[in-house]
């Protein structure tokens, strides 16, 4: 085995333009699997962390029952599902159970101030707000506990809102105009970025029943609701799809989804996207083992003179075909071993450039890597090494 090695090393560097093209061709395919593998693992890692910080204990509820068996038959007749009311939300503080509830309304109106003027997201909330999602206030306070249906003409604010409407004024204290009211900034958010579908920083906050009164509306538009602990979770939702039941005249008009099932929906979606672009990028191994074959197969012409040496010698068939198999293994190896080199620098750069995304290369993705390169140098070998062992050693000899 040891001659065999050291007999490939010897022709890989007899070639070197050969060997060089073909080592980089095996590189370049498996540094494409492991820095896109890891791309889709860092998104993936990235999403699940963020619902992390968000809290895995939450159940959202949603007006209407979802149906998996086709249309609802509720919806041909013309019927709307019931809407949530603040009365639904108090009601779902009875379990001991669940932690906190936060009904919550959202609209858009034009909110103004000295004649700045933008439209804007208008989140209708609680004071339990801020600890349900995991927020947190840069200047101020939040929305004050007071009772749900008590309106309040107060106002908590987005940082960009406040950039936009106040400039490098202070905007504690101050008034501004949402719609046809008034309403005095009492805090600034801190936080940044989207959730439940609104960006944070461009987003303001009054109180549920203020945000009734400006859209003209008794109905929710969801309840949060936190549950005590992960173990509380599926009896926090038995409870809440029983008392809206019970206070919905015994119909089941509510989707309840709580944070792991959309964790895991995305957790499923990211996860296939990590497969597919790792298999895209397999394919280019793939093309790197058949490149192998071509250069071999023009190397076995080359050699002719030296294959036929080697039979007169007393190189049998095996022997022959352990040495030109040899030479792609080594060379795969080699290819796939720079790969993986350059694969980690490139998942590196990507850590650096985008610090939030742990582009980490999963150990799956870096064995298959190695073990396709591997599989095709030796499996697109055959047919050269196939072809040299079959040849005439007179006729080898004489070049023909």
């Amino acid at each position: 085995m040891m001659d065999i090695l050291r007999f490939s090393w010897g022709a890989l560097v007899g070639y070197p333009t050969r060997a060089l093209l073909m080592l980089l061709a095996m590189s370049i395919g498996v540094a494409s699997v492991v820095m896109l593998t890891a791309l889709g693992e860092g998104a993936r890692n990235y999403v699940r962390g963020e619902f992390a910080t968000l809290g895995t204990n939450l159940l959202t509820v949603i007006p209407g029952r979802s149906e998996t068996g086709g249309f609802n038959p509720s919806t041909l007749m013309g019927e709307t599902p019931r809407d949530l009311t603040l009365a639904d939300a108090q009601a779902l503080q009875r379990s001991y159970s669940v932690r906190r509830v936060a009904p919550l309304n959202i609209g858009s109106a034009e909110v103004s101030r000295k004649g700045r003027v933008r439209d804007t997201v208008i989140l209708g909330a609680t004071h339990d707000m801020l600890a349900v999602r995991r927020w947190h206030i840069m200047q101020g306070q939040f929305l004050p506990r007071i009772r749900w249906d008590r309106a309040m003409p107060v106002v908590v604010v987005g940082n960009k809102v406040r950039e936009e409407l106040f400039g490098a004024e202070p905007a504690l204290g101050q008034w501004l105009r949402i719609g046809d009211r008034r309403f005095r900034v009492i805090g600034i958010m801190g936080s940044v970025g989207r959730s439940i579908g609104v960006d944070v920083e461009e987003t303001v906050y009054i109180p549920v029943a203020s945000a009734q009164q400006l859209f003209n509306t008794s109905s929710l538009f969801r309840i949060l609701v936190e549950a005590r602990s992960r173990n509380a979770i599926p009896s926090v939702e038995n409870y809440i799809i029983n008392t809206l039941q019970a206070r919905h005249q015994g119909v089941k008009d509510v989707t309840v989804i709580t944070q792991d099932a959309v964790l895991l929906t995305f957790d499923k979606i990211l996860g296939a996207l990590t497969y597919s672009v790792g298999g895209i990028a397999a394919i280019s191994l793939m093309v790197a083992g058949i490149l192998i074959m071509n250069v071999m197969l023009v190397a076995v012409s080359q050699r002719t003179a030296e294959i036929g040496l080697l039979k007169a010698l007393g190189a049998d068939h095996r022997q022959i075909l352990a040495i030109f198999v040899g030479e792609a293994i080594l060379l795969s190896s080699l290819g796939a071993v720079a790969g993986l080199i350059i694969g980690e620098l490139g998942s590196l750069a990507l850590r650096q450039a985008f610090p939030v995304l742990p582009a980490y290369a999963p150990a799956w993705a870096i064995v298959a890597a190695m073990a396709v390169a591997l599989g095709t140098g030796a499996l697109f070998s055959l047919l050269p090494a196939r072809r040299a062992a079959a040849l005439d050693p007179v006729a080898a000899l004489s070049g023909r």
